[in-house]
């Protein structure tokens, strides 16, 4: 399978990526020429990453029956110091709302994405420290 897509310049630090599926936005902070009308490169692979995941867990949820009410998920990373500035340490935080959880599904769901599914996770895994936590919110 062969993924494609075409990034194209609208003016300054602006682009547009466009893929069969749909398009983003990338553009660079206003400081360094951008306008703040898409998001960062850096900050859609954050994107990638949770976007990924979360498409797993919500498919293994359903298989497993253990709909919640509610899921995010928050990724935090630092950068290394020296250019090219990448990725050192990643933590990916699953945040499930609800009440009665079926914790041991929930844990199976994000634990198969984590080791076995995501292939953005990973990608992440062969340049960073990559770590994931989950947590109950009950309502």
């Amino acid at each position: 399978m062969t993924n494609k897509i075409e990034v194209s310049w609208k003016g300054q630090m602006l682009f547009e990526s466009v893929a069969p599926e749909g398009s983003v936005m990338i553009d660079a902070a206003e400081e360094v020429g951008g306008q703040g009308k898409g998001l960062r490169p850096k900050a859609m692979m954050l994107t990638a990453l949770a976007g990924c995941t979360a498409m797993d867990v919500a498919s293994l949820l359903k298989k497993m029956r253990a709909e919640v009410e509610d899921f995010k998920i928050g990724v935090e990373a630092d950068l290394t110091d020296e250019h090219p500035k990448t990725y050192k340490k990643v933590k990916v935080t699953y945040k499930f709302y609800g009440s009665d959880f079926k914790k041991d599904k929930i844990e199976k769901s994000v634990n198969l994405s984590v080791e076995r599914y995501c292939g953005v996770f990973e990608m992440f895994r062969q340049f960073s420290d990559i770590s994931h936590e989950i947590v109950y919110i009950e309502q």
